[in-house]
């Protein structure tokens, strides 16, 4: 995909073109998914540049991207739109379909530490990967057990378990099983040698009709 000039009229409307279309933004114009989790953090599906101006207004001072850091049109609009906002735009890419690794569990308990608050927390849709976030976000930032926390993953945010992002909940669920008895933080029960998150994955089994769902009808990233 060729990249856009932003700085051209022409550029930008081509941009938002690909941008509304190509990323259904026209099913996100009206409908943010926005939920705050407490007075500092909010979580959303993909925000437009428009949005993040609301959002501006509303305090929010950082920006949190678990889609990554990519060469297409949500990526372009949102970098020059948070530049132009100063908005401070941090990409920290999550899976929806895999087992969180150490790393990424790492990375999300240290972001909670040290960046600006009020932040805001996207993916696509805002359910799936910002749903994870928004259970580290409590678990480590708000200090709440998992086996509580975990209800940031479910149908009020349009999360579907049945489908292949149920894996995430499985994995969840195994760690209230067996880390939150033992007096494990997250972090450190997925710090553990014996924490595989390939096995998970074969462990887990989607539906048949919530694969449909998730991967065919919503497409979900």
């Amino acid at each position: 995909m060729t990249r856009a000039d932003l700085s051209t009229r022409w550029g930008r409307f081509k941009a938002h073109w690909r941008y509304f279309w190509g990323d259904h933004a026209f099913l996100r114009t009206a409908f943010a998914n926005a939920h705050w989790l407490g007075p500092d953090l909010v979580r959303t599906n993909q925000p437009s540049p428009g949005q993040l101006a609301y959002w501006k207004r509303r305090g929010v001072r950082t920006v949190i991207n678990l889609r990554g850091a990519r060469d297409e049109p949500y990526y372009w609009l949102e970098a020059d739109a948070c530049r132009r906002l100063g908005l401070t735009l941090i990409d920290a890419p999550l899976d929806s379909r895999d087992p969180p690794g150490a790393d990424r569990v790492r990375r999300a308990r240290d972001l909670f530490r040290m960046i600006r608050y009020p932040a805001l927390i996207h993916c696509k849709s805002g359910a799936d990967r910002a749903g994870l976030m928004a259970v580290l976000y409590r678990h480590f930032h708000l200090g709440e057990p998992v086996s509580r926390a975990m209800a940031e993953l479910g149908k009020r945010t349009l999360h579907h378990r049945e489908g292949l992002t149920g894996v995430l909940d499985y994995t969840l669920e195994l760690y209230v099983a067996e880390g939150e008895p033992a007096g494990l933080d997250f972090l450190q029960w997925v710090e553990r040698p014996a924490y595989d998150p390939k096995a998970i994955k074969a462990a887990f089994k989607a539906s048949w009709w919530g694969t449909l769902l998730t991967e065919s009808l919503l497409r979900r990233e």
